[in-house]
């Protein structure tokens, strides 16, 4: 009998030889793999009788963990995307652990603390989602009351050094009535509040300007990328599954280098940061060694399914490979396959199985993976169909595009129009990084005005993609 064995990494990051001490723990109980979940948690695998000398492993190493058990689940945050997939507002390092650094207990319902200027890591999957606003440590808090579609914003702005508290406060008042705020189709938002209220004694400030989601972008999150005068390594693994002895010989080269910490992922990978250009080569050696592919589609990067599920794990590799065939453009998507009620796994296109072994497709109303606002496309749709059903959807999807964008490169107007002007630009097929002559790269040294074509073994700033990846993308009047 196998057992499954979860150790939460707060804020979804861990030092590299806290890291190395779990592994050893976990391969000395037999376990060969370790997974990533989309809470930014690991789990490995272990038979029945390695229990025991895992359970005196963990103890002598002070190391929280669950078995067979979720009743705590991580607080994942968008501290990943910190520095590589944004650099605006407030939000830095230093704000995310002097906030994590507060928890004094392990939480009961899902908390998720993210920046509002990044996509990377979901606004509303948790139960009680902390969103930065544009006030230096102020916050948006919403509330998805568990197993409810219900979601509400709280009238105020909190601070930063109140999220525990405030955290561990709701959570108190939630499971404390549940009769009334936990799995009901009806939820009194006002009377939650006034119970919060009352029990709460912290700085609030009033919300001037409402939140106003980012348009949805995920960035490309593999392979080797330059930022700043550095470079952070993502790896992802098709089956989820990271080998141990690939990831011991990871924290070993961290270590190595006085790398502090590694990063995981809400699409269940891992980033490293803070790689000096000149130990590349070495890390590009352990890739080698352990026969590591990070040159994958974007399209295979872009999905959410449950932890553990191998059912939505087969299904999106087929998914996957019939997009591959039809060379089917996902970009600004991001697909949830759900076999399970009230996941709470955010997507922009959502497949989601019935009772019935079939499958609905929805999406939501901006296409926009933040959003709840969901609308019906199909229902009752075969296994085979899926690709099909999917296929136009993404391409309802882009017509809308097209049509918005034709209505912003012609207007309705009585005026004689404008000829305007022909932009023209090469982009990168993986990171979709542009070459545009009017600004040259000055990464890679080259001059403005400087045409493409002219030259030769030009590889992308940010993946380093060879030019053979870029294509040629021509606009009227400069609208994407």
């Amino acid at each position: 009998m196998e057992h499954i064995v979860k150790i939460n990494f707060p804020g979804g990051f861990i030092s590299a030889g806290d890291l190395y001490e779990i592994l050893l723990i976990a391969e000395n109980a037999g376990a060969n793999h370790i997974r990533f979940g989309n809470r930014q948690q690991l789990y490995f695998s272990i038979l029945e009788h390695c229990l025991e000398d895992l359970k005196m492993d963990m103890l002598s190493a002070e190391i929280n963990y669950e078995i067979d058990n979720d009743e705590h689940p991580n607080i994942i945050s968008s501290y990943v995307a910190d520095t590589i997939f944004n650099q605006e507002g407030w939000l830095r390092e230093g704000v995310y652990k002097d906030i994590l650094d507060k928890f004094d207990y392990q939480p009961r319902l899902k908390i998720n603390i993210v920046d509002n200027q990044q996509t990377f890591v979901p606004f509303f999957s948790g139960n009680i989602n902390f969103i930065a606003s544009g006030t230096n440590n102020y916050w948006y808090m919403y509330i998805r009351f568990p197993k409810t579609g219900r979601q509400c914003c709280f009238h105020s702005l909190v601070y930063s050094d109140d999220i525990p508290s405030i955290a561990k406060t709701v959570e108190e008042i939630i499971l404390a009535n549940k009769d009334l705020f936990y799995d009901q189709k009806k939820v009194d938002e006002k009377l939650f509040f006034k119970i919060l209220l009352a029990k709460t004694a912290t700085a609030i400030q009033p919300i001037a300007d409402q939140l106003k989601l980012p348009a949805f972008y995920l960035p490309y999150y593999e392979g080797f990328n330059k930022y700043n005068n550095k470079y952070w390594l993502g790896i992802y693994r098709r089956d989820e599954l990271f080998s141990i002895g690939f990831l011991k010989d990871i924290c070993l080269l961290c270590l190595k280098k006085r790398i502090g910490q590694l990063y995981t992922t809400p699409w269940k990978s891992i980033i490293i940061k803070g790689i000096d250009p000149e130990d590349r080569y070495e890390w590009g050696l352990i890739l080698s060694k352990y026969h590591l592919n990070i040159r994958h589609a974007a399209n295979e990067l872009n999905w959410q399914i449950e932890d553990l599920c191998d059912e939505a794990l087969e299904l999106k590799k087929q998914l996957v490979r019939e997009f591959e065939e039809a060379d089917l453009r996902t970009y600004q998507l991001c697909f949830a396959i759900k076999t399970q009620p009230k996941t709470g796994l955010p997507g922009s296109v959502i497949i989601k199985k019935n009772k019935q072994g079939s499958f609905d497709l929805l999406h939501t109303r901006d296409f926009n993976p933040n959003s709840k606002d969901y609308v019906s496309y199909l229902k009752q749709i075969k296994t085979a169909d899926l690709s099909a059903c999917l296929a136009a959807l993404c391409n309802d999807f882009y017509d809308a595009q097209s049509n918005t964008l034709e209505a912003l490169t012609n207007p309705i107007s009585e005026e004689p129009s404008l000829k305007q002007e022909k932009i023209a630009f090469y982009q990168c097929g993986h990171c979709l990084t542009r070459y545009d002559k009017q600004y040259g790269d000055s990464v890679n040294d080259i001059e403005k005005e400087v045409e493409f074509e002219s030259i030769t073994d030009y590889k992308c700033p940010v993946c380093e993609a060879p030019k053979s990846e870029f294509s040629l993308v021509e606009l009227n009047g400069g609208q994407v």
